[in-house]
């Protein structure tokens, strides 16, 4: 299944309420959890609904269950074209597998998926062993999460991470979603998509 990064988080936060008070939370107890609407948890909520991940009852608070995944479908795969790391930058390795999905970004426009290594995303809910979808690019507006390759200067290898990308005076600041982590500063940095969705490990 295929969440969006915003939907991934309201679907972790009502599995954890569900499995914390044994009832699922309202619209109100999810918009204040967030800071936003109503209107905008009540998108996401439906945007879930439709694609499988959750049951709900109408105009019933308190209605929303949780679905298992069905299989998707054979013929919609995208390649998994290696690991990413989401802490110290690693050296890129070709080991493609294959990943069936139900609905996903245009399977025509290059869009593959990274499994990714790493606790620095976690705060965007990016944990290790969940897979980003990306889709290639070489530029990326300010605060996007982007897979940045870097020179290193110890083996003249070139080596990928998983960050949201910041420019700055003089140089560019590749940020964790981690409090307990540093960014990363360099002049210049290699872009090679943009992190579109997460689908995330176990779920």
């Amino acid at each position: 299944m295929f969440l969006t990064e915003k939907q991934l988080a309201v679907l972790t936060f009502i599995k954890d309420f569900i499995a914390d008070k044994g009832v699922s939370p309202t619209l109100d107890e999810m918009s204040q959890y967030f800071g936003v609407s109503k209107i905008t948890v009540y998108e996401h909520v439906n945007a879930l609904e439709k694609k499988g991940a959750i049951r709900k009852t109408p105009n019933m608070a308190r209605s929303i269950t949780l679905v298992e995944d069905d299989p998707a479908p054979v013929s919609a795969r995208l390649p998994v074209k290696g690991r990413i790391a989401a802490g110290a930058a690693i050296e890129t390795i070709e080991d493609t597998e294959e990943f069936a999905l139900e609905d996903l970004a245009p399977l025509d426009a290059g869009v593959y998926m990274l499994r990714v290594e790493g606790e620095s995303m976690i705060d965007a809910h990016i944990c290790p062993g969940d897979l980003v979808v990306v889709e290639p690019a070489d530029t990326a507006l300010d605060g996007e999460i982007v897979v940045a390759v870097l020179d290193d200067k110890d083996t003249g290898n070139k080596k990928a991470t998983l960050k949201r990308i910041y420019r700055e005076k003089g140089r560019v600041r590749l940020q964790p979603a981690n409090a307990a982590m540093d960014p990363i500063y360099v002049r210049n940095v290699e872009i090679q998509g943009r992190v579109i969705g997460v689908v995330r490990h176990g779920v």
